[in-house]
C-alpha cells in the first residue's frame, strides 16, 4: 500500500511544478505576449474572444497555479487532484484539436506544428491515473 502511494509522487512532482512554472510565467507576461496567448485561445475558445488579453492571461496564469497547486499538496487527495488535471489536460487537448494546422482534418496525430500542444496529452494521462487510482 506504502508503494502504490509513493508511485502518485513523480507524477503529481512533475505535473504540478510544470503547471505552476506555467502559470507564474503567465502572470509575467507582457501585453504582446498575453495578446498572442489570448488570440491563440480565443479560435478553440470564442467564448474568451471579448475579453481583454491581459485579464485573460492573469486569470489563467492564476488557475494554472491552484491547478499545480492542488498537485503539489499532499493534503489534495490523489483522485481530487487527478480529476482536475484531467479537465486541464482535456481543455488542452481541446485546443489542440481546434488549432488549424496542428494535425490533418479528421486524423488525431500531430503535425510538426501541432507537437508542442500534441505533448500535453501527457497530462490527461497523469490525471486519469491519478483519478481512476484507489
Amino acid at each position: 500500500m506504502l508503494l502504490h502511494r509513493l508511485s502518485r509522487i513523480p507524477l503529481r512532482l512533475a505535473s504540478g511544478a510544470y503547471i505552476v512554472n506555467s502559470g507564474l510565467q503567465k502572470l509575467s507576461a507582457d501585453e504582446e505576449h498575453a495578446k498572442q496567448l489570448h488570440a491563440f485561445a480565443s479560435n478553440a475558445y470564442p467564448q474568451f474572444a471579448e475579453m481583454d488579453a491581459t485579464t485573460f492571461t492573469r486569470l489563467l496564469g492564476y488557475g494554472e497555479l491552484a491547478i499545480g497547486g492542488a498537485l503539489l499538496l499532499p493534503m489534495v487527495r490523489s483522485r481530487a487532484a487527478g480529476a482536475i488535471l484531467t479537465g486541464f489536460g482535456g481543455g488542452l487537448m481541446w485546443l489542440y484539436w481546434k488549432t488549424p494546422g496542428t494535425h490533418p482534418h479528421g486524423d488525431p496525430r500531430p503535425t510538426a506544428d501541432g507537437i508542442p500542444l500534441a505533448k500535453d496529452v501527457w497530462l490527461v494521462g497523469i490525471g486519469l491515473a491519478l483519478a481512476l487510482d484507489r
